[in-house]
């Protein structure tokens, strides 16, 4: 018995984030009938985002600020940070192909330049477009690559990832692709072992004030709520409440596929308890629509899953970039890591060998060089955490002094410090490979800033990473035996990718658009062949 469809496309897209984005105008591209859902109103994480994307290999806009880069430096550079979270093959290509998805990102609309940042920062301030997004200008790394900075900001002010989801956006409705909006998928339709359709709960037959309460409540509840969980909270309520009560069921038949595109998991407490423990307590980086929902429906049809356990934890010491030149170390006052790293490496180093905590001894001369900094180099949410970051510390005439103040082994202390300044006169190599230019000399008095992974003042922003295993060079959902599930894609954080072994900033959105692409692209080229039917 046929199923009865209250709408059809010939590819259905879960989640209209950068991912699902870019899938749907790939696939309409490519001449499908498509229909994006989504629970909101589009957006997702995308658009409270940075609006980063990690590209290199020498795109135009590098070439415009007068960096040399090049295919094989960047696969050498990503070569260390991705590991085995992709295939090597998968990595190449996407290096290889790395400048050719920029110039697709521009001709979408999205805008870039090349104001190149000459500072060390998590993120750059309104002057600057391009910068060094990871790790790429850390010590050690520079025994693999010439480093070259990679990540390319959407042009626009403050958190530009707005401006490049609203470009994705009006790029989706220029091909003819249809948006759903406020609709959640439920349940995966699966026919004679096809994925032929997927149950959704749709506002569409709601009131006027339902859709408008619902849309209002859902924006707040997103990118405010990720400083203000308690907000995001109390809003989600309405906005399930308004669903629940107010939603209706429909089934939605997909000819060709359905690509999940729905995020991943930051904000379900149940998924991160069960995978990744030591991580709980941090900020939730994500919306409410982060709720794992989208894996869960790709596990229920069969899907295989990986990387669960993964997930990126950001303790940023920079902005301001003065702080650089502290020295991050345990509670045995033993040095931690490079501390011009990027921030989840920072995090990582953190939770996995030091138990969470951490603390950035720094002098009175690195405090003001770095309270001067914070207006010039942060943008506001950048101050806030600088701010808060600098009021977290203790302060102490001599090192045993501000030792005893954070609890701090003060003779593991003294010895650290010991051989620093004696590597620091002599100009010597760092241990962690710290670039020599931001060695110097710590003088009394002495202050040591709380770094911890649990600070209340300074919450550290976590995004889980793992997801539904695909098919690499198609974007095909597995099972756990390796076969493909017919007719289901998977793209963005619902999927293993690129960045999910270990993140810096632009790999995720560069994914998106990478694994986005790859999904719709091929859903597309299917129903061209017919090998669906």
């Amino acid at each position: 018995m046929s199923t009865a469809w209250d709408d059809r496309a010939e590819v259905v897209v879960l989640g209209f984030g950068a991912a699902g984005a870019c899938a749907a105008i790939e696939a309409a591209a490519g001449g499908a009938d498509v229909l994006v859902v989504d629970r909101f109103s589009g957006g997702g994480t995308t658009a409270i985002s940075g609006g980063v994307v990690y590209a290199g290999g020498g795109t135009k806009i590098q070439s415009a600020a007068g960096v040399g880069d090049s295919v094989e430096a960047m696969h050498a550079y990503l070569r260390e940070e991705v590991g085995d979270a992709v295939s090597p093959e998968t990595l190449r290509r996407f290096c290889a192909t790395s400048a050719d998805h920029l110039e697709w990102l521009r001709r979408q609309g999205v805008p870039f330049e090349g104001s190149l940042c000459p500072y060390k920062t998590s993120y750059p301030d309104n002057r600057y477009y391009l910068y060094f997004s990871g790790s790429e200008n850390s010590g050690a790394f520079r025994r693999y690559a010439v480093p070259a900075p990679r990540g390319h900001r959407a042009k626009g002010p403050g958190t530009s990832g707005a401006t490049l989801f609203t470009a994705l956006a009006e790029s989706v409705r220029c091909q003819g692709a249809r948006v759903r909006t406020q609709t959640t998928a439920r349940r995966l339709i699966v026919e004679r072992g096809r994925v032929t359709g997927v149950e959704c709960r749709s506002l569409d037959r709601a009131p006027g004030w339902v859709r408008l309460a619902h849309r209002v409540l859902s924006r707040y509840a997103a990118k405010p709520g990720v400083y203000l969980p308690w907000l995001r909270r109390l809003l989600h309520g309405r906005v399930a409440g308004l669903e629940r009560r107010h939603g209706r069921r429909i089934r939605i038949g997909a000819t060709t596929g359905v690509i999940i595109a729905a995020g991943g998991f930051a904000e379900n407490r149940e998924m991160l308890r069960e995978h990744a423990p030591d991580h709980r307590g941090g900020l939730a980086l994500g919306t409410p629509g982060d709720d794992g929902s989208g894996i869960r429906l790709g596990v229920e049809a069969g899907a295989a899953t990986a990387l669960l356990d993964r997930v990126s934890a950001w303790r940023f010491l920079s902005p301001p970039s003065a702080l650089l030149s502290g020295l991050l170390v345990d509670r045995d006052g033993a040095r931690v890591i490079d501390e011009s790293r990027y921030g989840a490496a920072v995090g990582e180093a953190l939770i996995s060998r030091h138990r969470g905590r951490g603390w950035l001894l720094v002098d009175a001369a690195i405090l003001a060089e770095a309270r001067r900094q914070v207006p010039r180099q942060a943008l506001w949410f950048q101050r806030v955490q600088a701010y808060a970051q600098l009021a977290a510390r203790v302060t102490g005439p001599t090192l045993e002094s501000v030792a005893a103040r954070a609890v701090v082994d003060p003779a593991g202390l003294r010895a650290t410090v010991r051989a620093h300044q004696d590597r620091a006169r002599r100009r010597a190599a760092d241990p962690t490979g710290r670039p020599a230019e931001l060695s110097r000399e710590l003088r009394p008095p002495f202050a040591l800033l709380d770094m911890s992974i649990r600070n209340r003042l300074n919450p550290c922003p976590m995004l889980p990473l793992g997801g539904l295993v695909v098919d690499e060079r198609t974007g095909a959902v597995r099972r756990p035996d390796g076969s493909a599930i017919p007719g289901l894609y998977a793209a963005g954080r619902s999927a293993v990718g690129l960045c999910s072994r270990s993140y810096v900033s632009g790999l995720s959105l560069a994914d998106c658009v990478f694994s986005g692409r790859r999904a719709g692209a091929h859903l597309a080229a299917t129903r061209r062949s017919g090998a669906h039917r």
